[in-house]
């Protein structure tokens, strides 16, 4: 199976507007959506979706929240984004996970989670009549881009929406979503989101 560049794939879509799209962006948090809302903001009408049920406890959820609105309230932007933020959903996290509680980071539960959050992003993407959805997730160099744009891809598919391919890590995306954190001073968490792994070692979150 041929290895894709999707940092290139991007490049070519972009490079083939004539207008600008509206993108619904699933944005895990923050300091990942820096660097990504930087660079799409040229290009598309975005609007941000902060879908985390994966998010554990619920203060840690606000507190992430809390960190999106100060990034979109502090960065300038030609065109700044909306934002949608549907509420901590967290028991839809555990229903969907249930069995995989004891999965490494990286294993079998965060391919279900991206799923859940990419899923409901593309319903919402369809019902609201964008062109394009999409997620910040690829900005982080612990997550699976190929998987994560599999997944977009299929679920593009279902729901009669583009996805956006993505790699944003790709000319050091995640480097500047650091400098940028550090800029505007945000919270920076120091773990991907749903802490199950700490949970079944005993540890804390």
């Amino acid at each position: 199976m041929e290895k894709r560049n999707y940092q290139k794939e991007l490049d070519g879509l972009i490079d083939g507007l004539e207008k600008r799209p509206r993108l619904l962006l699933q944005a895990c948090c923050g300091p990942c959506s820096s660097y990504v809302l930087e660079y799409l903001t040229r290009y598309f009408d975005v609007t941000v979706l902060f879908y985390d049920p994966n998010i554990r406890p619920e203060a840690e959820y606000e507190k992430r929240l809390e960190t999106m609105r100060q990034l979109l309230s502090s960065m300038p932007m030609d065109h700044p984004p909306a934002l949608i933020e549907p509420g901590w959903r967290g028991e839809e996290f555990l229903a969907a996970v249930k069995g995989l509680e004891g999965e490494p980071e990286g294993g079998a539960r965060c391919a279900v989670c991206f799923r859940l959050r990419l899923g409901e992003t593309a319903r919402l993407a369809a019902e609201g009549g964008y062109d394009f959805f999409g997620t910040t997730l690829t900005v982080s160099p612990h997550k699976n881009a190929p998987l994560i744009n599999m997944i977009g891809e299929e679920l593009a598919q279902r729901y009669g929406v583009a996805w956006l391919p993505s790699d944003f890590k790709k000319r050091d995306g995640y480097l500047r979503s650091i400098q940028l954190s550090k800029q505007y001073g945000l919270y920076r968490q120091d773990y991907c989101g749903c802490g199950l792994t700490a949970d079944a070692a005993g540890g804390k979150i």
